[in-house]
């Protein structure tokens, strides 16, 4: 092995190997496990969401694998219909200054394949710098023919069954993109904007109570009082009893609209009165439905001002009776010019009461990065009400259970209160809608034009057209488990991995994907799409905000693995702002967080530190210095592995059946691996990867690094003398039979537990344990020749019957013994090197046995020139003490110190936090400070005066040691 650990020589060697050697596919034998890869969109690059999602289900992937499972983890990618088109239709005007419109339909989606197969990958490439053992050669697009075929025979069987519906309802809409989307890719601003409160004059001489002539409404959206239908009041609010049915003028239209009473309106905000636009807002729609108001569209598609107002009944039925005549002066303004003209004109008519600033939370498009408007469209609808009932039931019976358990109520709260599903998107790229129109608009759904004419009797001089919209990608996602192994066939893959074992995702999408799939799966298959969600948190920065480019705080997972420079770092996070002054401060922010930039830490250590804070449900803050310390773990595990095979590469390690005797730190090593491997295997079962990451990481460092590797050193650095000293009579010959057979179990012991590290660490750090594992597994007697895989190797399994108490309890004396001696060397500030001498006494006879039977150990590792039993406590020296038990261990102070120049240290060292202590106390009476300064600043001040008094008080008491000598 290398002197020191370079993941970045190992990882992709090792990654490329796996993959050529088929090494992710499933086995074909054992019981099934499979897992389906959330698809990423094939426009994006890895984030730490990704890398933290696809570590917990690699780690879970490789787990069942090694307990013989035949294992699928299903990787594919989406099509993501907006952010797709988006990039290349940018792309298209960059390099030949046209649009899609200029190309067509037809030659437009040539140009979006085009780019799919030559950058779509690079998402997927990523992926393999991660470790991600999915299975390439099963490699699904939610654009694929397959999926295609799915997706058609999933709508048509939905329309068929009046489950999806063609209507005219509100939905969020994209000015700039001229698309209805979803409420995921919908992103809410805090926004500062006006409360603008409009006077609207009662009709037909009608007055208030109080005796004014109009109702006061307030509105963050002026210009969509051109579409208003009615006024709404409380039915509980005394004000206004008198005015519900009586009417007022609508301004600067001239409408007469409606007083209604309806809970909407809140009598303890503002006026209490609020105007309703049934076309224009989500929430004045359910009013409109309930009190029976027409909608009245003033929009056009692109956000400007209708010549004409469009007005439909709530079946979405135009009504060309009704008056929908608009002001002029409006006509094809954009809606926030049309805004400004409309708060000018009503300030003009005396009809504007106040102007209030607010902080609002606007919705604004993820992609255009446009203001959204709810608009009244048409639009494809899934009628999700009965495909509800069995996705709930299902949850509600165990046959899907969410981990943590909490999630099931989020769950059941989105799936009790459900909306239809808006499921058509006005755009090109994406699955289109299997529907036709003929000239009189009427619509024909099927799989293909042939079929629709077949279907219902069109004659083929009729002309038909195909819809122009898409569907939404989570409709297409909504099929994933199923239609990736081959659905609407029957086929061996779907019979073989359907129900998927275990869904991994984050709650964000429980609703948008999850509940989807729940309902599609259900019913085209009449199975649960998967029998576990383990929901997972977001993954934050250090102080717990949300990492966003436009915070400057996002971390590229693929830097953290091979590295970057700082200047790199900063143009990456400030590169395309469009703020300097931002620009400034983030890049300021950088170079204070980053000094020296990233170092390379490898993939196992990223992947270690996400297992290691993978709390069920929580959203974790991503700590640098964590992964410092992973990096530091895996350099550990590097260093250990290079001390066995020095030690055993070409020695006999007892593989050929040789006799070994095993010493009692080989006894206690074994039996503390049996528990750590049931650990293990009980956390990862239990989705608890951060207790099963911690199990081991505590036993590789604290137990088989810190103590064992150093309690083999006796023995494998002792000779015939040591060990006829230990044996006491025997002969030089018996001596060295015995010796041998104690440095072969030894050996043995070494190489066979690191063999069985290596295993429990492979699911969570595949490439090191890989590397090693090749060395190591010969020595072990474990087959390691060409083409041979830890990847295949069996889990380790725990036996009860090994676990040796009696072993873990004498290791534990001796432990307590070595700690008590090198505390006594820090008390003392006696040279680490220097031997010393050491008495026990006070303990039981079980411990004077225990120090004759490990002597050489603790000899070597406290660096004792002695180590005596004391029968009679009375007799022994001056000595500094440390309990173990019940037991003292003595160490003779004199000659050890040099006692007056210690005590001048310890006196110098108290009149210093002497006086820091008087600095502290006298700023804590200074009144001024306390009545001016922060409540944070001077509990800081508190706790510090605290931390210096405790180290002072400590130093006091050994002071008085030493002066007793």
């Amino acid at each position: 092995m290398e002197k020191t650990y370079q993941p970045e020589s190992i990882e992709t060697r090792w990654y490329q190997r796996w993959e050529a050697d088929n090494r992710f596919a499933p086995a074909g034998r054992g019981t099934p496990f499979s897992m389906m890869i959330p698809p990423p969109n094939i426009t994006g690059s890895l984030h730490m969401g990704h890398a933290f999602q696809d570590t917990i289900m690699d780690t879970l992937a490789r787990y069942k694998r090694m307990q013989g499972n035949n294992t699928l983890w299903q990787i594919g990618t989406d099509h993501a219909g907006i952010a797709t088109q988006m990039l290349v239709e940018r792309k298209l005007a960059a390099e030949q200054g046209k649009t899609r419109h200029d190309l067509g339909r037809d030659a437009f989606m040539n140009k979006v394949w085009e780019w799919k197969e030559e950058s779509g990958g690079h998402i997927t490439r990523q992926l393999r710098r991660m470790g991600a053992s999915v299975d390439w050669s099963r490699e699904r697009f939610t654009m694929d023919d397959g999926f295609y075929k799915a997706v058609q025979e999933v709508f048509v069987r939905l329309h068929e069954d009046s489950l999806i519906y063609r209507g005219k309802r509100l939905v969020n809409w994209d000015p700039t993109l001229h698309t209805a989307i979803s409420d995921l890719e919908v992103e809410n601003r805090d926004r500062q904007g006006s409360f603008w409160h409009f006077r609207y004059p009662l009709a037909d001489g009608v007055k208030t109570d109080d005796g004014r002539d109009h109702l006061v409404v307030a509105t963050t959206r002026p210009e969509t009082l051109l579409g208003d239908t009615g006024v709404a009041v409380n039915p509980d609010d005394p004000r206004y009893a008198s005015l519900v049915g009586k009417f007022v003028e609508l301004p600067l239209v001239g409408r007469r609209i409606p007083i209604v009473a309806d809970g909407h309106a809140d009598m303890d905000k503002g006026s209490g009165c609020v105007k309703i636009t049934p076309a224009h807002d989500f929430n004045d729609y359910e009013v409109g439905k309930r009190q029976g108001h027409l909608l009245i569209n003033v929009l056009a598609k692109d956000a400007t001002v209708l010549e004409r107002a469009e007005i439909y009944n709530l079946k979405g039925q135009l009504q060309p009776g009704e008056d929908a005549s608009l002001p002029a002066q409006y006509a094809g303004l954009d809606r926030f010019e049309a805004r400004r003209q409309i708060v000018d004109d009503m300030d003009a008519a005396g009809l504007l009461q106040e102007v209030e600033t607010v902080n609002n939370t606007l919705p604004f498009g993820d992609r255009s990065g446009d203001l959204i408007e709810p608009l009244l469209t048409d639009q494809w609808f899934v009628a999700v009400e009965e495909l509800a009932r069995p996705a709930i039931k299902a949850v509600e019976d165990g046959d899907i259970e969410f981990v943590p358990k909490n999630y099931e109520n989020m769950y059941f709260s989105w799936m009790r209160d459900l909306q239809d599903w808006c499921i058509s998107r006005q755009l090109w790229w994406g699955h289109r809608i299997p529907a036709w129109y003929d000239e009189s608009g009427n619509v024909y759904v099927a799989r293909t034009e042939a079929e629709a004419r077949e279907k219902y009797g069109i004659a083929a001089d009729v002309a038909l057209t195909q819809d122009e919209d898409v569907l939404d990608t989570w409709f297409s996602s909504a099929l994933w488990t199923f239609a990736t192994l081959g659905w609407p066939e029957q086929t061996e893959e779907l019979a073989t991995f359907h129900p998927t074992s275990v869904l991994v995702t984050g709650f964000d999408i429980i609703f948008f994907w999850v509940a989807r799939m729940i309902m599609m799966t259900l019913r085209f298959t009449g199975e649960v799409p998967f029998k576990t969600v383990y929901v997972h948190g977001l993954v934050r920065d250090g102080q717990g905000n949300k990492m966003s480019k436009s915070k400057g705080n996002v971390l590229d997972p693929i830097d953290l693995i091979d590295g970057i420079s700082l200047d790199d770092l900063v143009e990456k996070r400030t590169g395309n702002m469009m703020q300097p002054q931002k620009a400034k401060a983030i890049a300021r922010a950088t170079r204070d967080e980053f000094k020296e930039g990233i170092e390379p830490h490898g993939t196992d250590a990223l992947r270690f530190t996400f297992l290691s804070q993978a709390t069920t449900g929580r959203d974790i803050k991503f700590d640098m210095s964590r992964l410092d310390g992973y990096r530091n773990f895996c350099n550990k595990l590097w260093n250990a592995s290079r001390y066995v095979l020095m030690n055993a590469d070409g020695e006999d390690c007892g593989a050929d059946g040789g006799e070994v005797t095993l010493s009692l730190a080989d006894r206690w090593i074994l039996s503390a691996l049996q528990k750590t491997t049931a650990q293990v295997t009980r956390h990862i079962d239990a989705y608890r990867f951060d207790h099963a990451s911690q199990a081991l990481y505590d036993f590789v460092w604290n137990e088989y690094c810190d103590w064992y590797l150093e309690l083999s050193k006796p023995v494998l650095w002792d000779d015939v003398q040591g060990s006829t000293n230990a044996a006491g009579d025997r002969t030089s010959g018996a001596a060295e039979a015995e010796l041998a057979k104690r440095q072969r179990g030894t050996r043995q012991t070494l190489v066979r537990v690191l063999e069985a590290v290596l295993r429990l660490a492979h699911p969570m750090m595949p490439f090191i344990s890989e590397e090693i594992w090749q060395r190591v597994a010969p020595l072990a007697g474990t087959h390691a020749g060409a083409g041979d895989s830890i990847m295949v190797q069996p889990w380790p399994e725990s036996h009860g019957d090994s676990i040796d108490e009696t072993a873990e309890r004498d290791i534990d004396w001796l432990k307590g013994v070595i700690v008590a001696v090198r505390n006594v060397r820090a008390e003392m500030n006696i040279a680490p090197g220097r031997e010393i001498d050491v008495l026990l006494t006070k303990g039981r006879a079980e411990d004077a046995a225990r120090l004759r039977q490990n002597r050489p150990f603790l000899m070597k590792l406290a660096k004792l020139a002695s180590a005596t039993w004391l029968d009679d406590p009375d007799d022994a020296p001056l000595s500094a003490t440390q309990l173990v038990g019940e037991m003292e261990v003595l160490v003779p102070m004199a000659g050890l110190i040099d006692k007056d120049a210690e005590l001048a240290r310890l006196d110098k060292e108290i009149a210093r936090q002497n006086k820091q202590i008087e600095g502290i106390e006298k700023k804590l009476d200074n009144e001024n400070f306390i009545a001016k300064a922060p409540a944070a600043v001077v509990d800081k001040e508190r706790g510090k005066l605290a931390e210096v008094r405790g180290a002072r008080a400590l130093l006091e008491e050994q002071r008085q040691k030493i002066g007793s000598l």
